[in-house]
């Protein structure tokens, strides 16, 4: 690949970055270098929202998209063949944003260090889907953004009141021209001054090369977690793979009767998918981090970092999920139980990395739960997927109890399972399954729960699901023994 800079649109032109590390964030370069100090630095680990920007590229039909993200831990690279925007861009020759006059009219902001954040991302859905939205709507696309002062009240209603107000016409065409153009040119080898790469390939077979070129580079989808470890851990990546680029890694279809979602699909849109495969994925993805996380973070991602407490993986394994695998020209499938091997260590082989993840279709009863401090923007004390299938004599046939946050991997309850297997699916059933998954785990005590919560809320999540299969969700969780939230 040919070494170039990274490219992009930014303030109606094409800009060019040459020389600084791989690794330095979005934000960094837009307040240090650039000095636009609108986007602010609050956590510097995508939590807050206030260095959120929006990001532009166009779809397969030409169209351009638009996605709000967080600033503080996007790289440099991902910037490439893309527009940015940030809050100094909403106001023009015929004054404020209908938002931002909106956040002041209703008097949305008071230090003002989080509006910006909230500005951007109420701009990327302003100009994407030009509907009113609801009230829900709106805290949705608002929930990767915090306020400490003025409550969300008035940013909401600020928020309705822009879309009743008359429309700012926006010409996004040469926004669009400028993406084509970008397009034109070849796949970013990008070489800063320190030596740090990174590349950017467009195809699988682009990737595949370079994977086994290059075995020592860190993939990089969208950036969500590994950009933690430099700005947290401070952690040197001296060579970065971009998957961003890869359009076969971010399709989305049904394949031999199952989904296939590309490794590299943003969160936003896989979750979209899952959820009109199986209906019941719609809450786990509400509940799954904020939207700038995922529109940049891919599922993916979430499965080949091996984190222990990540939500998807306990949903996927209840329904039966396999991965695709590539290594060079080779594929093989493997079930996404058997993926991980220990703590954030998976059975990828030196050079090989995830293609896709494929998603039976559910043959029973599921369900995926999420149990954290907070509803939103939390990491799980305990996640939880679950599938039963009963046969026409009422016995169960198939039993797939998967949890996270229980164990040093996403697994298996096998013993709650055995109990259930050949069991009528009864409330008596289920309650030998609960003893049962006594023996399945043996959880930590941390930050976010002890381990005796841990394991009575796992107990009670099977409880639940036998509510919920039985359309009694309305009745008492607790239907065994109170819940102490004490320490958890």
């Amino acid at each position: 690949m040919i070494e170039r800079p990274i490219q992009f649109y930014f303030r109606g032109g094409l800009r060019q970055i040459a020389g600084p590390s791989p690794t330095r964030t979005v934000l960094q370069y837009l307040r240090e270098d650039l000095r636009q100090t609108g986007s602010k630095e609050g956590c510097a680990e995508g939590d807050c929202g206030a260095c959120t920007v929006v990001l532009g590229e166009l779809d397969a039909d030409g169209s351009l998209r638009l996605r709000a993200v967080n600033a503080c831990i996007q790289f440099l690279p991902a910037l490439d063949g893309k527009a940015l925007f940030t809050v100094e861009d909403l106001a023009d020759a015929d004054g404020l944003h209908p938002l931002q006059q909106a956040l002041i009219d209703h008097h949305g902001a008071q230090c003002g260090f989080c509006t910006p954040g909230f500005a951007m991302s109420l701009f990327a859905r302003y100009h994407s889907q030009p509907d009113c939205p609801n009230r829900a709507e709106l805290e949705d696309c608002l929930s990767g953004n915090l306020c400490r002062c003025t409550g969300y009240r008035p940013i909401l209603d600020a928020a309705q009141a822009a879309w009743q107000a008359p429309r700012r016409q926006w010409d996004s065409a040469p926004v669009a021209a400028a993406l084509r153009q970008l397009a034109a040119l070849p796949p970013l080898h990008y070489r800063a001054a320190d030596g740090g790469e990174s590349f950017s390939p467009r195809s699988l077979a682009e990737l595949a090369a370079l994977r086994q070129q290059h075995p020592a580079a860190r993939l990089v989808a969208g950036g969500t977690d590994v950009g933690l470890w430099v700005t947290k851990q401070g952690r040197v990546l001296d060579s970065l793979i971009q998957l961003g680029a890869v359009t076969e890694l971010k399709q989305i279809a049904e394949v031999d009767g199952q989904l296939e979602i590309g490794a590299a699909a943003p969160l936003h849109d896989a979750f979209a998918a899952l959820s009109q495969w199986t209906p019941h994925w719609a809450e786990l993805a509400r509940r799954f981090a904020s939207t700038p996380v995922k529109h940049a973070g891919t599922l993916g991602g979430n499965i080949a970092n091996g984190s222990p407490i990540g939500d998807s993986m306990p949903a996927l394994i209840a329904l039966g999920a396999t991965l695709r695998l590539q290594r060079g020209d080779v594929c093989r499938e493997l079930a996404l139980e058997d993926f991980y091997l220990a703590y954030q260590r998976t059975a990828l082989a030196e050079g090989e990395f995830v293609r896709a993840v494929r998603v039976p279709r559910p043959l029973g009863e599921f369900r995926a739960y999420k149990v954290a401090k907070r509803h939103d923007q939390d990491i799980s004390a305990v996640a939880a997927g679950m599938q039963v299938h009963t046969n026409a004599a009422g016995q169960v046939s198939l039993a797939r109890l998967a949890y996270g946050g229980m164990a040093a991997t996403p697994r298996r309850a096998e013993q709650a399972e055995a109990a259930l297997l050949g069991a009528p699916w009864s409330a008596a059933s289920v309650r030998a399954a609960m003893a049962a998954l006594e023996g399945d785990f043996q959880p930590l005590s941390d930050a976010r729960a002890r381990a005796d919560y841990r394991r009575h809320v796992a107990a009670q999540l099977l409880w639940r699901f036998w509510l919920d299969s039985q359309g009694q969700a309305g009745h008492r969780l607790d239907a065994l023994a109170p819940i102490s939230l004490e320490g958890c």
